[in-house]
C-alpha cells in the first residue's frame, strides 16, 4: 500500500509540474487578458494619411486603420487605447510590449516576420512617386529620379527611406521627421519627389492640386498591409486573422478602402484621362 501511495503521489506531482510548465510557457491567453482589462492597446505612428493619422484639431485618430482598430476592439468587447510609436522605433516598441498590436499602414515583410508576428494581408499596396503636377511627365521611372539634382524627401526609419536608399543612391536624399508635412514640402518646391505607398500618394493628390502621382497604377513594388504584434501572442494573431477574414467577407474592408483610398485614386485617374 505504501509503495502504491508513493507511486500515485509521484505521478500526481509530475502532472502538476507539467501543467505549471505549460501554463508558464504559454503565458496564458492574450485575448482573454485584453478582454479582462477592457482595453486593446494599439500602436500607431499617427502620421500616415489616409491610414492612421492623429488629427491635431480633434486630438483623435482617423483613417482606414483607425476605423479598423475600432472594429477590432468592438469585436473583442473592449475599448481602444492608442499608444504612440514611430517608424524608427516600431519594432523595438512592439517587442517591448508597449502595445498589444500595431495597425498604421505596416507592410508585411520577411524581416518583420522574423522578429515578430504579422497577420494575413488585408490591403494591397506598393511604392510609387508623389511629385509636383508640373513634373509628372519627368519622374516616370527610377532612372529619371536617381540623379543628384533630384531631391527625394522621406521620413526616417520606415520602408520608404529604405527603398530610397537602396534604389536611388545617386539622388539627393532629404530626411524629414514629420511624415505628413512632406507632401506639402514637395508641392512648395522644398523637395522634388516623395517615394510612398499608392494609398498615401492618391490621398494627397486628392487634397492638393499641385501634386501628382504619375505611377500610381504602376508601382515599383507590390505588397500587403498587415497587423504587427509581438511573438507570444499567437492566440491574438489567430483572432486577428479570423477578424480580418470576416471584415473582408462582409464587405467592410472594401467599404473602408472606398471611403479613405479609392475615391482619391479614382479622382487622380479621371484627371489623368
Amino acid at each position: 500500500m505504501k509503495k502504491m501511495f508513493w507511486r500515485l503521489l509521484f505521478i500526481v506531482s509530475l502532472l502538476c509540474m507539467t501543467t505549471i510548465s505549460v501554463t508558464a510557457a504559454s503565458g496564458g491567453s492574450v485575448v482573454e487578458e485584453i478582454q479582462e482589462n477592457g482595453v486593446l492597446k494599439v500602436g500607431t505612428a499617427g502620421d500616415y494619411q489616409p491610414m492612421s493619422y492623429l488629427d491635431p484639431e480633434t486630438d483623435t485618430y482617423v483613417g482606414f486603420d483607425a476605423e479598423l482598430a475600432e472594429d477590432l476592439a468592438e469585436s473583442l468587447g473592449v475599448k481602444v487605447e492608442y499608444v504612440e510609436t514611430s517608424w524608427p522605433t516600431l519594432m523595438e516598441d512592439t517587442l517591448a510590449g508597449k502595445f498589444d498590436l500595431a495597425i498604421c499602414g505596416i507592410t508585411i515583410t520577411d524581416a518583420r516576420k522574423e522578429q515578430a508576428l504579422m497577420s494575413e494581408g488585408y490591403l494591397g499596396n506598393g511604392k510609387t512617386v508623389l511629385c509636383r503636377a508640373e513634373d509628372a511627365d519627368q519622374y516616370v521611372s527610377l532612372e529619371a529620379i536617381n540623379r543628384p539634382e533630384v531631391r527625394v524627401m522621406e521620413n526616417p526609419g520606415g520602408l520608404n527611406e529604405k527603398f530610397a536608399r537602396e534604389n536611388l543612391p545617386d539622388a539627393t536624399l532629404l530626411i524629414h521627421d514629420i511624415n505628413q508635412e512632406i507632401p506639402g514640402l514637395v508641392a512648395s518646391g522644398e523637395a522634388d519627389v516623395m517615394i510612398t505607398e499608392i494609398m498615401e500618394a492618391g490621398y494627397y493628390v486628392g487634397q492638393d492640386e499641385r501634386l501628382a502621382a504619375p505611377l500610381i497604377y504602376e508601382p515599383f513594388t507590390h505588397g500587403e498591409l498587415g497587423v504587427l504584434m509581438p511573438k507570444g501572442s499567437e492566440d491574438l494573431l489567430e483572432y486577428v486573422n479570423e477578424f480580418l477574414e470576416e471584415e473582408k467577407a462582409n464587405g467592410r474592408i472594401d467599404e473602408l478602402a472606398e471611403e479613405y483610398i479609392y475615391r482619391y485614386i479614382e479622382d487622380e485617374q479621371d484627371e489623368a484621362a
